[in-house]
């Protein structure tokens, strides 16, 4: 792990990383027995990236404008979207947050946070991040826009074409790619000739950079110095956070097929929430007795949230159209 006291950080910080990112999976894999028991309809995973994810949310501030892609669970609950809330967007409520249960899960958006509605096709995050990064610099804001995205996303033309926009205007944006090295079920050597996707920044005239995506406090580092750069007129950065994916692709595909069983097999030695609990552990900046307690906290969270949104009524017949078009159209009068 990356030396947390040069970048600032102390053992309180390091231990409410720890409690975020732990949150996340446990979120996460509650999530995916729900769907395993027929419950929820889908689950597409956060595991194995809750390190890069924490890491980079921990830099943020208030005010910052996010646009975060669909395994972002851990970084949505960080910035303050509730365990009720991820629970509500999955059994598909009428309270829920992200679309009143009519989007399908891990669409996230929450206006009062910052996080701008998902689209479902994959690069339109990075536009939108953009467009928000500009409106901060031509309202002089002391904030900046990300936008986070798969590697296999990178080759979208909306991600050239974002980035090129925010190198020739200078934007305080920030564009974190968490590469997992899966593009669904195509692997990284058949996504891309390039050693590193942070050497893309080149051709845009930003920075780049590559780090470690199982090491929050070097995730940190970098995001810290990304949004550094940007209130400082110095602008956009590409970071490419090197993770792994634990889980299948989602809940409805079988890595089995394409993944080698060695691989699969290996994937707890990459566990990101396993290497830094142990080095934290290995520092005494935690104990057995202190994960003991948060093991029962985020359980009782989890078990709660789980309970208060299966009883939560459903979406009425009359509230289809709701949010859907503008007050005024012909569907609403």
């Amino acid at each position: 792990m990356f030396d947390y006291k040069s970048v600032g950080l102390n053992e309180d910080d390091l231990k409410t990383m720890f409690k975020w990112m732990d949150l996340g999976r446990k979120l996460d894999e509650r999530l995916w027995l729900l769907n395993r028991a027929g419950k929820i309809p889908f689950v597409i995973s956060c595991q194995g990236q809750e390190a890069a994810q924490i890491g980079m949310a921990f830099a943020m501030r208030e005010g910052d404008i996010s646009a975060p892609y669909y395994r972002d669970l851990a970084l949505v609950t960080y910035l303050g979207m509730s365990p009720l809330d991820t629970m509500l967007s999955a059994f598909g409520k009428r309270d829920d947050i992200n679309s009143g249960g009519k989007q399908m899960p891990a669409h996230f958006s929450n206006k009062k946070l910052g996080i701008l509605s998902q689209s479902s096709p994959v690069g339109t995050q990075v536009l939108q991040g953009v467009g928000a990064a500009l409106s901060l610099k031509m309202d002089k804001k002391q904030n900046i826009a990300m936008c986070t995205l798969g590697e296999g996303t990178s080759n979208q033309g909306d991600f050239h074409e974002g980035l090129n926009f925010a190198g020739v205007h200078k934007l305080p944006f920030i564009c974190v790619i968490e590469n997992n090295k899966y593009a669904i079920s195509v692997p990284d050597n058949l996504q891309y000739g390039a050693e590193k996707l942070s050497d893309r920044a080149i051709g845009y005239g930003i920075h780049g950079e590559h780090v470690d995506g199982n090491d929050p406090i070097a995730m940190y580092k970098v995001m810290k110095e990304a949004r550094e750069r940007a209130l400082d007129g110095d602008g956009s950065t590409l970071i490419e956070a090197m993770c792994t994916r634990m889980t299948a692709h989602s809940s409805d595909d079988d890595d089995s097929g394409y993944r080698p069983q060695e691989e699969r097999e290996g994937l707890k030695s990459e566990d990101c929430n396993v290497k830094f609990k142990t080095f934290l552990l290995s520092e005494n900046i935690i104990d057995d007795e202190w994960l003991a307690q948060i093991e029962q906290e985020h359980k009782e969270i989890v078990n709660k949230a789980t309970k208060e949104a299966e009883k939560a009524p459903y979406p009425t017949p009359e509230e289809t159209y709701n949010y859907v078009y503008e007050e005024g159209s012909f569907l609403n009068g």
